[in-house]
Protein backbone atom coordinates (compact mmCIF):
# COMPACT_ATOMS: atom_id res chain seq x y z
CA UNK A 1 0.00 0.00 0.00
CA UNK A 2 1.80 3.05 -1.38
CA UNK A 3 -0.35 4.82 -3.59
CA UNK A 4 -4.20 4.49 -2.04
CA UNK A 5 -7.15 6.13 -3.42
CA UNK A 6 -10.00 6.88 -1.19
CA UNK A 7 -13.53 6.06 -2.52
CA UNK A 8 -17.11 6.40 -0.74
CA UNK A 9 -20.48 5.43 -2.28
CA UNK A 10 -21.70 9.38 -1.07
CA UNK A 11 -21.03 12.93 0.70
CA UNK A 12 -20.57 12.13 4.42
CA UNK A 13 -19.63 8.11 4.50
CA UNK A 14 -16.08 9.90 6.14
CA UNK A 15 -13.30 9.70 3.43
CA UNK A 16 -11.46 12.76 4.59
CA UNK A 17 -11.62 11.84 8.16
CA UNK A 18 -10.48 8.15 7.33
CA UNK A 19 -7.71 9.32 5.12
CA UNK A 20 -6.22 11.54 7.41
CA UNK A 21 -6.49 8.55 10.13
CA UNK A 22 -4.70 6.00 7.62
CA UNK A 23 -1.96 8.91 6.91
CA UNK A 24 -1.66 9.38 10.70
CA UNK A 25 -1.06 5.54 11.15
CA UNK A 26 0.60 4.87 7.64
CA UNK A 27 3.26 8.43 7.61
CA UNK A 28 1.40 8.52 3.74
CA UNK A 29 0.46 11.90 2.94
CA UNK A 30 -2.62 12.40 1.92
CA UNK A 31 -4.00 14.56 -0.53
CA UNK A 32 -7.81 15.76 -0.42
CA UNK A 33 -9.39 16.48 -4.02
CA UNK A 34 -12.15 18.65 -2.75
CA UNK A 35 -8.85 21.21 -1.98
CA UNK A 36 -7.62 21.07 -4.98
CA UNK A 37 -11.06 21.69 -7.03
CA UNK A 38 -13.13 24.42 -4.95
CA UNK A 39 -11.13 27.95 -5.19
CA UNK A 40 -12.06 30.35 -2.50
CA UNK A 41 -16.04 31.22 -2.76
CA UNK A 42 -16.54 27.67 -4.34
CA UNK A 43 -15.63 28.35 -7.54
CA UNK A 44 -14.91 25.43 -9.62
CA UNK A 45 -11.56 24.75 -10.70
CA UNK A 46 -10.79 23.80 -14.84
CA UNK A 47 -11.01 20.45 -16.14
CA UNK A 48 -7.72 21.23 -16.86
CA UNK A 49 -6.20 22.86 -14.08
CA UNK A 50 -7.71 19.90 -11.74
CA UNK A 51 -6.47 17.41 -14.39
CA UNK A 52 -2.85 18.69 -13.95
CA UNK A 53 -2.64 18.96 -10.04
CA UNK A 54 -3.94 15.14 -10.47
CA UNK A 55 -1.01 14.22 -12.59
CA UNK A 56 1.43 16.23 -10.38
CA UNK A 57 0.13 14.08 -7.43
CA UNK A 58 0.21 10.62 -8.40
CA UNK A 59 3.67 11.17 -10.56
CA UNK A 60 4.89 10.70 -6.30
CA UNK A 61 6.27 7.47 -5.01
CA UNK A 62 3.32 7.79 -1.94
CA UNK A 63 0.17 9.41 -1.67
CA UNK A 64 -3.76 9.05 -0.22
CA UNK A 65 -5.70 10.90 -2.50
CA UNK A 66 -9.25 10.80 -1.44
CA UNK A 67 -12.24 12.13 -3.29
CA UNK A 68 -14.53 10.88 -5.68
CA UNK A 69 -14.77 12.88 -8.91
CA UNK A 70 -15.59 9.96 -11.62
CA UNK A 71 -14.14 12.20 -14.44
CA UNK A 72 -10.49 12.41 -13.65
CA UNK A 73 -10.86 8.77 -11.48
CA UNK A 74 -8.57 7.69 -14.61
CA UNK A 75 -5.51 9.82 -13.43
CA UNK A 76 -5.18 8.06 -10.29
CA UNK A 77 -6.66 4.84 -10.73
CA UNK A 78 -3.34 4.31 -13.93
CA UNK A 79 -1.09 4.34 -10.19
CA UNK A 80 -2.68 3.37 -7.27
CA UNK A 81 -2.02 0.03 -6.35
CA UNK A 82 -4.71 -0.05 -3.98
CA UNK A 83 -8.49 1.55 -3.56
CA UNK A 84 -9.96 1.70 -0.05
CA UNK A 85 -14.04 1.99 -0.68
CA UNK A 86 -16.16 3.27 2.25
CA UNK A 87 -20.12 2.16 1.79
CA UNK A 88 -22.26 3.03 4.42
CA UNK A 89 -25.34 3.09 4.59
CA UNK A 90 -27.40 6.45 3.00
CA UNK A 91 -28.86 7.61 6.30
CA UNK A 92 -25.65 7.70 8.08
CA UNK A 93 -23.98 9.64 5.19
CA UNK A 94 -27.17 12.01 5.37
CA UNK A 95 -26.70 12.68 9.23
CA UNK A 96 -22.88 13.01 8.90
CA UNK A 97 -23.31 15.80 6.52
CA UNK A 98 -25.75 17.67 8.93
CA UNK A 99 -23.54 17.17 11.56
CA UNK A 100 -20.59 18.69 9.16
CA UNK A 101 -22.55 21.61 8.65
CA UNK A 102 -23.04 22.23 12.81
CA UNK A 103 -19.49 21.51 13.37
CA UNK A 104 -18.46 23.92 10.43
CA UNK A 105 -20.79 26.74 10.39
CA UNK A 106 -19.05 29.42 9.25
CA UNK A 107 -15.63 27.65 8.81
CA UNK A 108 -13.85 25.74 6.39
CA UNK A 109 -13.07 22.10 6.44
CA UNK A 110 -9.44 21.61 6.63
CA UNK A 111 -10.13 18.70 3.66
CA UNK A 112 -11.26 21.67 1.81
CA UNK A 113 -9.49 25.27 0.22
CA UNK A 114 -9.41 28.58 1.92
CA UNK A 115 -12.45 30.36 1.12
CA UNK A 116 -15.27 27.77 0.81
CA UNK A 117 -17.05 27.85 4.48
CA UNK A 118 -19.10 24.89 5.20
CA UNK A 119 -22.80 25.10 3.72
CA UNK A 120 -25.74 23.08 3.03
CA UNK A 121 -28.32 23.49 1.24
CA UNK A 122 -31.84 21.27 -0.58
CA UNK A 123 -30.30 20.26 -3.71
CA UNK A 124 -26.84 18.72 -2.10
CA UNK A 125 -29.26 16.53 0.34
CA UNK A 126 -31.56 15.89 -3.06
CA UNK A 127 -28.02 14.84 -4.70
CA UNK A 128 -26.77 12.96 -2.35
CA UNK A 129 -30.50 11.22 -1.97
CA UNK A 130 -31.25 10.52 -5.37
CA UNK A 131 -27.36 9.20 -6.19
CA UNK A 132 -27.13 7.22 -3.97
CA UNK A 133 -28.25 3.91 -5.26
CA UNK A 134 -26.66 4.55 -8.81
CA UNK A 135 -23.49 5.23 -7.28
CA UNK A 136 -22.78 2.22 -5.20
CA UNK A 137 -23.56 -0.04 -8.54
CA UNK A 138 -21.17 2.21 -10.35
CA UNK A 139 -18.50 2.32 -7.60
CA UNK A 140 -18.99 -1.83 -7.35
CA UNK A 141 -17.74 -1.85 -10.77
CA UNK A 142 -14.92 0.36 -10.47
CA UNK A 143 -13.32 -1.45 -7.58
CA UNK A 144 -14.13 -4.74 -9.33
CA UNK A 145 -12.15 -3.83 -12.57
CA UNK A 146 -9.27 -2.35 -10.81
CA UNK A 147 -9.00 -5.67 -9.20
CA UNK A 148 -9.28 -7.68 -11.95
CA UNK A 149 -6.75 -5.24 -13.98
CA UNK A 150 -3.83 -6.25 -12.01
CA UNK A 151 -3.27 -9.16 -9.56
CA UNK A 152 -1.30 -7.11 -7.35
CA UNK A 153 -3.96 -4.70 -7.22
CA UNK A 154 -5.17 -4.44 -3.35
CA UNK A 155 -9.41 -3.53 -2.85
CA UNK A 156 -10.81 -3.27 0.59
CA UNK A 157 -14.24 -2.60 0.83
CA UNK A 158 -15.58 -1.56 3.84
CA UNK A 159 -19.55 -0.81 4.98
CA UNK A 160 -19.74 0.07 8.26
CA UNK A 161 -17.99 2.07 10.99
CA UNK A 162 -17.10 -2.02 12.67
CA UNK A 163 -14.99 -2.81 9.09
CA UNK A 164 -13.42 0.58 9.41
CA UNK A 165 -12.64 0.51 13.00
CA UNK A 166 -11.23 -3.22 12.54
CA UNK A 167 -9.20 -2.12 9.64
CA UNK A 168 -7.49 1.13 11.63
CA UNK A 169 -6.76 -0.87 14.59
CA UNK A 170 -4.69 -3.69 12.61
CA UNK A 171 -3.01 -1.06 11.04
CA UNK A 172 -2.03 0.14 13.97
CA UNK A 173 -0.48 -3.43 15.34
CA UNK A 174 1.19 -3.74 11.93
CA UNK A 175 2.97 -0.48 12.83
CA UNK A 176 3.92 -1.14 16.19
Amino acid sequence: MNRIIVLGVSAGVGKSSFARKLSDKTMIPVYHLDAYFWKPGWVENSEEEFSAEQRKLVAKEQWIIEGNYSSTYGIRQQRADTIIYLELPLIVCLYRVVKRRVMYHGKTRPDLGEGCPEKLDAAFLKFIVTTYSGRKIKMRKRIDQFEKENPHNQVLLLRNQKEINQFANGLSEKMD
